[in-house]
């Protein structure tokens, strides 16, 4: 199925999220414009609150609004945040001493124990890797025994 990107970046007017809205933890409401989206299709959405977080979402329906034209809004499943909490860390590499400005995305209702393993989830999609609490970037990666 198709993925269509509705991340700020793209900030094109005939192509734009109006609304994306939790109606439960892991449902969505998203309303917008363009992308011809169907059942089954992926949205890319950024994260409110984020410079860089996106998320995808499975529509799973979709009502085509007749004014104004070109308007849908979906019902979409995705991640389960009850509390969304947007943060940001700065990691060393242990290797070179290169800085990471690390955001990542947690579910604050889980506690202080939820952060470091969605930092680490965060920074291994980066291409850093951690072992044994020392952080290696992506070019030291390959130089390490």
């Amino acid at each position: 199925m198709p993925e269509h990107d509705f991340r700020y970046a793209l900030l094109e007017p005939t192509h734009t999220l109006t609304e994306c809205r939790a109606l439960v933890p892991g449902r969505y409401q998203v309303t917008g414009t363009g992308g011809s989206v169907r059942v089954g299709d992926t949205l890319l959405v950024t994260l409110k609150g984020s410079r860089s977080l996106t998320q995808r979402l499975q529509v799973e329906k979709i009502r085509y609004l007749i004014n104004p034209p070109g308007q849908w809004t979906a019902v979409a499943s995705g991640p389960a945040f009850r509390e969304l909490a947007i943060l940001n860390w700065q990691v060393d590499c242990d290797a070179c001493g290169k800085r990471i400005d690390l955001e990542f995305a947690v579910d604050a209702a889980k506690g202080e124990a939820a952060r470091a393993p969605a930092a680490e989830a965060r920074l291994s999609e980066l291409g850093w890797s951690s072992q044994d609490g020392r952080h290696l970037c992506p070019a030291c990666q390959g130089s390490q025994p």
